[in-house]
């Protein structure tokens, strides 16, 4: 039996990116969600924007699970 190292360290190499990215868009989503919706003194344009960008990571993070899922399906 021969192992291909370099496929082996490319797969670790983009495994290891993916899941960093997707924590890290993880993080931002739930930092998003954690903003609190300022008191009496306006800026509720920064709390919509927070959350909706909260929602894209998250929506991002979901693309990617199902594609992850696709793949393995497929």
């Amino acid at each position: 039996m021969k192992i291909d190292w370099a496929a082996l360290a490319s797969v670790f190499g983009v495994s290891l990116v993916v899941t960093v990215a997707l924590v890290g868009f993880f993080t931002l989503g739930i930092t998003g969600l954690a903003k609190r919706v300022p008191t009496a003194q306006g800026g509720g344009g920064s709390h919509a924007l927070a959350r909706t960008g909260a929602y894209a990571c998250f929506a991002l993070c979901a693309a990617a699970v199902a594609y992850g899922i696709h793949l393995i399906v497929a």
